[in-house]
């Protein structure tokens, strides 16, 4: 079955450029960032992992442990990561998995589990579905899920937003509305009755009673 939200994501061992990595343990108390490409050497993809590398202190300031996967061996990964500082300006600066086997793409739900051979014979449109990004709270549980097209660049920013937005969500009683950005107003949660509210969020306002906007909590 495909993961949802709110499942635990599948713990792994896997080889990365920086070592064996034990999916649950390297998270440990952090966020994380699992993205996956369908090649090495892919154009798209090149772009992404550079961006990836130059926002890595965004996430770092965030708790966020990124982490990069393709269905190719380690050792064609650091030929790659050349490349995408030569032509990106930013090499990949976190763990890249070789998913050579497939594991983790099938864990994930990314490639069928009837999927086998060498994953060198296999081209970037068998593995178009290995263009995903999952977000994962430290309670090791899927927060969110995307899915890309290869023909379409991440826009990895949405990312950060939507990590700002379930960080806050997580810790106050609230939900951010549409294209909300950090420190922006609010919106106090149903699950909060308006006596709850006026304590919570003094001076907050109700343009619907469904709709009760405050500014964002601090602390």
């Amino acid at each position: 079955m495909a993961l949802q939200l709110g499942d635990e994501a599948p713990d792994f061992t896997a080889s990365s450029t920086e070592g064996e990595l034990k999916f649950h343990e390297y998270l440990g108390d952090s966020w994380g960032v699992l993205f996956s490409h369908p090649k090495d050497f892919t154009p798209v993809c090149t772009t992404e992992l550079g961006y990836m590398a130059k926002l890595k202190p965004e996430f770092d300031k965030r708790n966020v442990k990124i982490i990069g996967l393709s269905v190719d061996p380690v050792d064609k990964h650091s030929k790659w990561a050349q490349d995408i500082e030569e032509t990106q300006g930013y090499a990949p600066n976190y763990p890249l998995i070789g998913d050579a086997d497939f594991n983790v793409s099938k864990l994930y739900g990314m490639l069928p589990a009837s999927v086998s051979g060498d994953a060198a014979e296999r081209t970037p449109a068998d593995n178009q579905t290995v263009r995903n990004v999952f977000v994962v709270g430290p309670d090791k549980k899927v927060k969110l899920i995307l899915v890309y097209p290869m023909t379409t660049g991440r826009n990895f920013d949405e990312v950060l937003r939507v990590i700002d937005s379930l960080q806050l969500t997580a810790k106050h009683k609230v939900a951010t509305p549409v294209n909300w950005k950090q420190g922006e107003d609010v919106i106090i949660a149903g699950s909060v009755s308006d006596e709850e509210a006026a304590e919570k969020f003094p001076g907050y306002e109700t343009v619907k009673p469904y709709l009760r906007k405050t500014p964002q909590p601090t602390g």
